[in-house]
């Protein structure tokens, strides 16, 4: 059975608050799916890069993690982001699901936010 890695996820964080996307890119499959609603689908580890590495809007930032659940192949974090996008300061909660394939790699993600993009 596939289990949740919530130190993955606590990674994942600390990885793109300090901009070392490759390692970000790690933990994750190479058929990742993020969801965003409300925005554009990402469907693989190619968009999932260009993403990052280019059309990502949020920058200088840090995400603080309220609370993080682990239940069976998932992962579920609350919490808040402040940093910069477009060029404004921005602070905004979001809630974050993070779901594992069986290799421990994270296979999709969705993300909640009151932002209309992020």
């Amino acid at each position: 059975m596939t289990k949740a890695d919530p130190e993955a996820v606590r990674s994942y964080y600390d990885y793109v608050d300090a901009e070392e996307y490759e390692e970000v890119f790690s933990l994750f499959a190479d058929d990742v799916t993020y969801d965003r609603p409300g925005q554009s689908h990402l469907d693989g580890m190619a968009e999932f890069r260009e993403f990052y590495l280019e059309d990502r809007p949020l920058e200088d930032g840090d995400h603080e993690v309220h609370q993080l659940v682990a239940e069976g192949d998932t992962v579920a974090v609350r919490g808040r982001f402040a940093g910069t996008q477009d060029g404004e300061e921005v602070a905004f909660d979001f809630a974050d699901f993070h779901r594992f394939d069986d290799d421990g790699k994270i296979t999709s993600r969705w993300t909640y936010t009151d932002r209309d993009e992020v």
